[in-house]
């Protein structure tokens, strides 16, 4: 028992004598090189220099992993970016609410992908297109950001006729002009339950729900009254 207490107190010296002393391999490079650890793939003895090449690939391959991550990222962004420049561009040459319509529906499903597109406005005078119930105008009021999830218990799932008993996910994202007043609903489904899920990053569907916004605003304040 007393030569266990020893040989943990010896333990312990060494410990802390190698610690204040880091220069000691420095002058004993034999001694280092005798000195072995198991090897975290195989067990068999490895020196501490292979250890340590062991443990610096296996952090250029954790780097190297993020990295591509990143530049994949970064990949998406740039064509989500294109392809909101190109919606952009689209509203922005729409004279009318029809034409603005058939620009929206064919840049998101063409562009976007997204096979299912539905808008409903209120308050905008002037306006042909179908406006929202008293439930969806609140519901659309209440919302600080697009929300995104199952397309389940929705109200705005029933906007789409037969497919709506396909849809698995959406997102809906407000319209609102520049005091923050909410005038509308833009819907995008997905029979993809996983197409629009809860935690999806939405600046850019709030962009989109921006651009459409002031398209609309725009067309319908410069249309002469009839």
């Amino acid at each position: 028992m007393n030569n266990s207490m020893n040989a943990e107190i010896n333990a312990e010296e060494v410990a802390r004598y190698l610690h204040n002393h880091p220069e000691f391999f420095d002058a004993y490079t034999d001694v280092l090189a005798l000195m072995t650890l198991p090897d975290p793939h195989t067990g068999r003895a490895i020196s501490i220099t292979e250890k340590q090449l062991f443990t610096l690939r296996d952090k250029v391959r954790t780097l190297e992993a993020k990295l591509a991550e990143l530049i994949t990222f970064g990949n998406e962004n740039d064509a989500i970016l294109s392809k909101a420049h190109a919606l952009a561009l689209t509203l922005i040459a729409a004279q009318d609410e029809a034409s603005l319509m058939y620009m929206i529906d064919a840049h998101l499903r063409g562009a976007f992908s997204v096979p299912h597109v539905a808008l409903r406005v209120w308050n905008l005078p002037g306006s042909s297109l179908e406006a929202g119930t008293e439930t969806t105008q609140a519901f659309a009021a209440s919302l600080k950001t697009p929300l995104c999830g199952p397309a389940a218990e929705q109200e705005s799932v029933t906007w789409f006729g037969e497919a709506a008993a396909h849809l698995r996910s959406m997102a809906q994202v407000p319209l609102c002009d520049t005091h923050g007043t909410c005038f509308g609903l833009l819907v995008m489904a997905s029979e993809e339950a996983h197409r629009f899920y809860p935690t999806l990053g939405t600046l850019y569907l709030e962009r989109i729900g921006e651009m459409i916004a002031t398209a609309l605003q725009r067309i319908l304040n410069t249309t002469p009254a009839a």
